[in-house]
């Protein structure tokens, strides 16, 4: 098997080390009179002082350390790691797209005119009849859209209580439903792994608010009766909420407007190769049916006489967010769209299919259900996910999502996304073999050949290390 080694550059002590800048080259710099206090300045300060070449080496061996999209194939699952192309990122940096936002409409046409179309591609990608942009975030747009939803059932003075959620959902739905003051009602799946007819029935009420939903779920598989489902939810009174973190397996061939779904948001992090990850930024633009557009929050951009222009929806739930989205990130999708287009997004979500059965195939561990759109849950057990997970990072891979969703004994949620060959998903394949053939002592030592080794996960997220000076404290 043909593996990628990890950079690792070690102190003379063999650890895996890459010194501070500071402790390469420093100098002292004296601080001049300042009108602050006196107990808020200091008479000078110790700064970094390398030459270029070394600054550059630097962080040219830091990012060697790293494991990123651009090292090998990424498939945590549900997160959709698809490769970002360069090229978005051209466009984004073109100096006609910084435009200040406080700008008047009229000197802006360009930014309202893009604006509009991509609410145009995102509404027919979706079956939507109308989108909002402003978001900045996956978890964000699914708040936005609850409140639109909310808004709604109170202008039609119609309060209600409860959001129904699977109990394989992702865990933003249940914050989101909790954080917008309803109470969750969680749903079990099906045998089949599916939404459970009898038991969605026995769970809606005139109480239910909406149901939120994906399609395909966290196990990659298309719900065959979300007809009924969405029959179901609007009988007793409630909307249908569609989580858009796996709308890369329907690009081009199925439209959850066409489902029933009345409200979505897009995650064009997952969906239209914006980056991914690190805090942000992000964007996840929320479509609506024509009877919630009047409460898409403030403002809104439409076409007029001279042009184009921003302006507040009826009964808008109000602003989410400064300004209008984070407008870079939103070009980078705009960009990707209209280079892809109807094929090209149809073959993104067929290859993204194709991918992820053919990986499902090779991999020595029991899959339990199948066969799946985009992605796919395997079950490591009797090993244990997290182990295994270590140990695929031995032998130069990413890892799948762990022990999620909880449905499936020891999960591995693997997702290859669409941009990965035949030769990179073998070479997936083939760690995932490696590591099922190794002893639980080996794995319980993983990784070891990487530039970081196995970390404290509890304490790290108990008592994260927020800063270089907390690195020399034992507290």
């Amino acid at each position: 098997m043909t593996e990628y080694t990890q950079a690792s550059w070690t102190d003379e002590d063999g650890d895996r080390y890459e010194p501070l800048l500071s402790e390469k080259a420093s100098k002292t710099v004296d601080i001049e009179d300042s009108p602050l206090p006196d107990d808020l300045t200091r008479d000078s300060l110790e700064l970094p002082a390398p030459a270029e070449p070394e600054l550059a080496r630097h962080y040219t061996r830091l990012s060697q350390m790293n494991y990123g999209v651009e090292s090998g194939p990424f498939p945590l699952g549900s997160c959709t790691m698809k490769y970002n192309p360069s090229f978005t990122e051209d466009i984004a940096a073109l100096p006609a797209a910084a435009v200040h936002p406080d700008r008047p409409d009229r000197t802006v046409q360009g930014t309202l005119g893009l604006s509009h179309r991509l609410q145009d591609y995102l509404g027919r990608i979706g079956g939507m009849d109308a989108v909002t942009l402003q978001p900045p975030a996956g978890a964000a747009g699914e708040f936005t859209g609850i409140q639109i939803a909310k808004a709604y059932h109170q202008h039609n003075d119609d309060d209600r209580s409860e959001v129904v959620i699977p109990d394989s959902a992702h865990g933003t739905n249940f914050a989101t439903a909790a954080m917008a003051g309803y109470d969750v009602v969680e749903l079990p799946s099906g045998e089949d792994g599916r939404v459970d007819i009898e038991a969605l029935e026995a769970a809606v009420s005139d109480e239910t608010a909406a149901l939120m939903l994906t399609n395909p779920n966290t196990l990659g598989l298309f719900e065959r009766d979300i007809e009924h489902v969405a029959d179901i939810v609007h009988d007793a009174g409630g909307l249908l909420y569609y989580d858009g973190a796996n709308l890369n397996a329907l690009l081009g061939r199925a439209r959850p407007g066409d489902m029933g779904f009345d409200v979505m948001h897009y995650n064009v992090h997952k969906t239209f190769a914006t980056p991914h990850g690190g805090g942000g930024p992000g964007a996840g633009p929320v479509g609506v049916t024509e009877e919630l557009a009047p409460f898409l929050p403030d403002p809104h951009v439409r076409q007029s006489d001279g042009g184009y222009e921003y302006y507040s929806p009826d009964h808008s739930i109000g602003k989410v967010h400064g300004y209008y989205g984070n407008w870079p990130v939103l070009v980078k999708a705009f960009a990707y769209i209209t280079r892809l287009g109807d094929s090209g997004l149809a073959d993104a979500s067929a290859k993204a299919v194709l991918n992820a059965n053919y990986l499902a195939q090779q991999i020595p561990y029991e899959v339990p259900f199948g066969p799946f759109h985009h992605e796919f849950v395997a079950s490591a057990a009797p090993q244990d996910a997290a182990d295994v997970a270590k140990g695929m990072l031995d032998h130069g891979v990413h890892p799948p999502t762990t022990k999620w969703p909880e449905i499936v004994d020891e999960a591995l949620m693997t997702e290859p996304t669409e941009g990965e060959s035949q030769r990179s998903l073998d070479q997936l394949a083939a760690a995932f073999e490696a590591v099922h053939g190794e002893s639980d002592g080996t794995l319980a030592a993983s990784p070891t050949r990487t530039a970081a080794g196995r970390i404290d996960q509890v304490s790290a997220a108990r008592n994260p290390r927020l800063s270089w000076q907390a690195l020399g404290s034992d507290d």
